[in-house]
């Protein structure tokens, strides 16, 4: 295996990160999963600590859009763009 192949499958990992983050912000907005269960809490404060990292300076940069937070978005295009440009390697 080369480098470029793990980088690749390791971006696959954070792809799946990024989703996971989304798709349980929608809930936790949705109110259908609350944040002060303990196992919500923790999986929701493990993500949050991995993907705020990312997501910080893209925040910096993305206009305000009415509360509505795009670095996620934003962040997995970049992750895509990324993969793709590894596997042309």
């Amino acid at each position: 295996m080369d480098i470029p192949n793990i980088l690749v499958g390791f971006l696959d990992i954070v792809k799946y990160v990024i989703f996971a983050h989304f798709i349980m912000s929608w809930l936790i907005t949705f109110g259908v999963l609350n944040v002060y269960q303990p196992i919500v809490g923790q999986i929701w404060g493990i993500l949050q600590r991995l993907l705020e990292p990312i997501y910080g300076p893209i925040r910096s940069v993305l206009p305000n859009i009415g509360g509505m937070d795009l670095s996620p978005l934003v962040a997995l295009f970049a992750v895509i763009i990324l993969q793709g440009f590894l596997s042309g390697l």
